[in-house]
């Protein structure tokens, strides 16, 4: 069930070299689906997250966060009442998960043994993206339509610190190396960089030739910032100074971004049913290996470190409805029930 598309047809020729060039061979194997894990149910979905040391996927899925145990690909819990969610981090270290809950503008706290919600904390309007540091055992929501991010203890759930963004905020990774947090201004065509100790914005990058960058993945080891952008780039960005070193054409739609330490992968999930493979050659060379056919409208997905496997939430939908010229957009409807979890590795 591997596709490539023909513009990555000569991937089989690219990673060949790279088997000859890298230690580590079985990375630059080409990616196919493995699995399909049936969810079900009704509503949108967006952010999947992952726990590779407790194999546990977090699936956001309309009023709620879905568990799927990685080993089984299996549905093995919910955790419910979290209405508009976007995301989940999971803090293992404290035994809580927290979920970015859109709608009413809070985030839950969950014990990740019951899957039962312990409080819910406030945040600011729209919490999308959500991000825990265990450097300080701090979560980050990312409030869309409050242009902000709420800073919230972990083990006390208050809210410590609001720093206010200037722009409507999307992924974001954190560097203990630095102690900083980048996050994707989406509609600043900026990233905005925060002191993890202080809160305080300390800097704004302008990401050009970029436009409207929403998934965002690091290399800690070579320092390296990967930009999923509107206009079909995938960016490679030098988190010590925040010049854009390279980039890569990838498909339309973009949401997410995830990179393989070992592999030295970075990935890009477009909602036009493709997902970008590139390979970091050196900290400034960044090359297409792959172009994975998924699913049209699968374009969130994380990845797991370990498996080096990359799950992308999808569904099927009915046939587009005729658009009208000049007219609103207009989406197929999705199937009733049909919602799953779509999973691809690169083992033989």
């Amino acid at each position: 069930m591997k596709s490539i598309t023909p513009a990555a047809s000569v991937s089989g020729l690219v990673c060949a070299m790279l088997v000859m060039a890298s230690p580590v061979s079985r990375a630059v194997e080409p990616y196919h689906l493995l699995k399909e894990v049936p969810i079900g149910g009704d509503g949108g979905w967006d952010y999947l997250s992952i726990d590779p040391m407790a194999h546990r996927l977090y699936v956001s899925h309309a009023t709620k966060v879905v568990v799927i145990d990685t080993e089984k690909n299996k549905v093995v819990g919910e955790v419910e009442d979290t209405p508009g969610v976007h995301g989940f981090a999971a803090a293992p270290e404290l035994g809580r998960g927290f979920s970015s809950n859109g709608r009413e503008a809070k985030a839950s706290i969950v014990d990740l043994q019951t899957l039962k919600t312990l409080e819910k904390v406030t945040t600011g309007e729209g919490p999308d993206a959500i991000l825990y540091v265990p450097t300080h055992q701090e979560v980050y929501t990312f409030n869309g339509r409050g242009h902000s991010a709420s800073v919230i203890d972990g083990k006390s759930g208050k809210v410590t610190a609001t720093i206010p963004l200037e722009g409507k905020p999307e992924f974001a990774v954190h560097d203990p190396d630095v102690d900083r947090i980048y996050n994707n201004l989406e509609d600043k065509n900026e990233i905005a960089v925060i002191d993890g100790k202080t809160h305080k914005v300390l800097e704004r990058w302008p990401i050009a030739p970029g436009e409207s960058a929403s998934g965002m993945a690091i290399d800690l080891k070579n320092h390296r910032l990967f930009l999923g952008c509107e206009n079909n780039l995938m960016l490679m960005v030098d988190s010590r100074s925040g010049k854009v070193v390279d980039k890569v054409p990838i498909g339309q739609g973009v949401d997410a971004n995830s990179f393989d330490p070992e592999g030295k992968l970075a990935f890009a999930s477009c909602g036009d049913g493709t997902v970008t493979i590139a390979h970091e050659e050196s900290p400034d060379k960044l090359v297409v290996v792959q172009t994975l056919k998924t699913a049209r409208g699968a374009k969130t997905m994380t990845l797991d470190p370990q498996t080096h496997r990359i799950y992308l939430g999808s569904a099927d939908f009915e046939p587009a409805p005729e658009q009208k010229k000049d007219g609103p957009r207009v989406r197929p409807k999705m199937i009733a029930g049909s919602f799953k979890v779509l999973v691809y590795g690169n083992e033989k």
